[in-house]
């Protein structure tokens, strides 16, 4: 197969996420496979234009803001150069609207949608321009085919209207061999709990916060790492400075992917706060290093925990249920064994390969159609 791919980060983008990760695992197995993967992305500083990367071709055009005014330009382009098999739409945040002039057979990527969740993070204004933006996809997209991730977010769509029959869950996953899947605790007179993840407003890292204090107040022999970066650190770092935590509490930044799995392999406890996503690959990731989360009860998250045995829900924005369920997954020593195999077992059935050959098979179906 040819395959011309949309997406408005690629893998190098410093600003990139879950979405490019999920897109870059999947179609850089199918191009090892054979099949020709073409990817348009935007650029950003220092970027090379074009670039090759695990079989993927890479072309970057335009900035962030601006990079969905090319695509049908760059469309029509790709076309022109080559006759291309399928056109995969990656939908993240402002939507391509691709139906309404792609012409050969079409398949959508989509991890979730933000809704009303977009104006804790983007305020009114630009909050307003997203979630006009998701609206019309109601519309636009009634009739594509679409690969979501999740059980979540295939229910968004059905409870926006659209057929079941169009939609595949093809799991976001982790490369198993990059991952020890086996616990390493280093201070076993401390209880380590981390958060994992960008730091951005509407992860909500702060419950996690005021959750730690009330667990410190009991266990001062607590840390709370947090491992990733964003916008909303320096709120945070204030934040643990007024709650008397910030002795105790360590702000790793972005770190290398071996240091990545150490910390998390050490840590007791990786706790998601997030108010939504389309799923939660940090929530694999620490179970393959044995470590056992608590989640928000919301969409996307609660796909990624099997609750009493990977890993906990607690309801969003509830602190003390927060708290509690930290309690509950650390105190009770039999408990905390039995979350670390857990985690273990679950973790294994997430493979990058198996949702490789699922996406194949949709891509194969929709040009036979």
């Amino acid at each position: 197969m040819k395959i011309l791919v949309f997406n408005w980060q690629d893998i190098r983008n410093p600003s990139g996420g879950g979405a490019e990760v999920h897109l870059h695992e999947i179609f850089s197995r199918i191009a090892k496979l054979g099949h020709k993967v073409v990817l348009y992305a935007c650029k950003f500083q220092g970027c090379l234009n074009y670039e090759v990367i695990d079989g993927i071709e890479i072309h970057r055009f335009g900035s962030r803001s601006l990079f969905n005014y090319y695509v049908p330009f760059l469309y029509k382009k790709a076309i022109k150069e080559d006759n291309f098999d399928i056109v995969i739409d990656d939908l993240n945040k402002i939507p391509f609207y691709m139906p309404l002039y792609v012409k050969r057979p079409l398949l959508a990527i989509s991890h979730h949608f933000f809704g009303k969740s977009i104006f804790k993070e983007a305020g009114i204004l630009q909050g307003s321009y997203v979630y006009f933006s998701e609206y019309l996809v109601n519309f636009i997209y009634k009739k594509t085919q679409f690969a979501v991730v999740s059980e979540s977010t295939k229910d968004e769509f059905m409870e926006r209207g659209f057929n079941p029959t169009n939609f595949e869950i093809i799991y976001n996953a982790i490369n198993q061999e990059q991952f020890p899947f086996e616990h390493n605790q280093t201070e076993k007179d401390t209880f380590r709990i981390a958060y994992f993840g960008r730091l951005k407003k509407y992860k909500s890292v702060e419950q996690l916060f005021y959750a730690f204090a009330r667990f410190y107040k009991e266990h001062k022999n607590s840390k709370l790492e947090i491992i990733g970066k964003g916008d909303y650190q320096p709120y945070l770092e204030k934040l643990s400075h007024q709650l008397g935590i910030e002795k105790c509490t360590v702000f790793y930044g972005f770190v290398s992917e071996k240091e990545k799995v150490r910390i998390l392999s050490e840590v007791d406890l990786v706790v998601n706060t997030s108010q939504k996503e389309g799923w939660g690959i940090t929530n694999i990731e620490a179970n393959a290093c044995g470590t056992p989360v608590v989640s928000a009860n919301v969409p996307g998250l609660r796909d990624s925990v099997n609750i009493g045995n990977s890993g906990l829900l607690y309801e969003y924005g509830n602190i003390e249920d927060l708290k509690k369920k930290i309690d509950t997954a650390l105190i009770d020593e039999n408990k905390k064994q039995h979350l670390r195999e857990g985690a273990v077992s679950w973790a294994r059935s997430f493979s990058w390969d198996i949702s490789a050959e699922k996406m194949i098979s949709l891509c194969q179906k929709i040009i036979a159609g």
